[in-house]
């Protein structure tokens, strides 16, 4: 599977390509062997350099990420989350219908963190709730800090 190796503030990861779409960022650094630089794999990484400098709030890339129609819709309200901004498991609960249990499961499940921005959603209370990705509650954390420090620069 073409994929390709980026580093970015929070460490190395791993961006994997299918079928001319990204279905997974993984955090640290993937296998070198077969790795593979590809027009979509590059654009990726422009984007990603971009929105870590600031000088990007939104991601235009193709994403098929692997899941079930319910993880799509909760992906789909994800994405809708401004830069910058949060919402509770309970408020995105409401827009997909469901439970905050629920969208808690699709956000922990979530295979392109920061592209599909999970990090936007908190438990009640405003506490930070969970983050499956690479350092976890850091991580989160770092990212939320960081996006509502950013003043986007074009």
């Amino acid at each position: 599977m073409p994929h390709v190796v980026l580093h970015s503030p929070l460490g190395w990861i791993t961006l994997f390509e299918a079928d001319d779409c990204l279905v997974s960022l993984d955090w640290g650094r993937g296998m070198e062997a077969g790795c593979e630089e590809t027009p979509l794999l590059r654009e990726a990484g422009k984007q990603l350099e971009a929105w870590f400098d600031r000088r990007l709030e939104h991601f235009d890339l193709p994403l098929a990420p692997a899941g079930t129609a319910f993880t799509a819709r909760v992906r789909n309200a994800l994405c809708a989350i401004p830069f910058g901004a949060t919402q509770t498991y309970g408020d995105l609960a409401q827009t997909v219908s469901s439970s905050p249990r629920a969208v808690g499961m699709a956000c922990a499940r979530n295979p392109l963190p920061i592209l599909v921005p999970c990090h936007r959603v908190l438990a009640a209370g405003g506490r930070l709730g969970g983050y499956s990705a690479f350092d976890g509650l850091q991580s989160k954390a770092w990212l939320l800090r960081f996006e509502q420090s950013a003043t986007v620069t074009s």
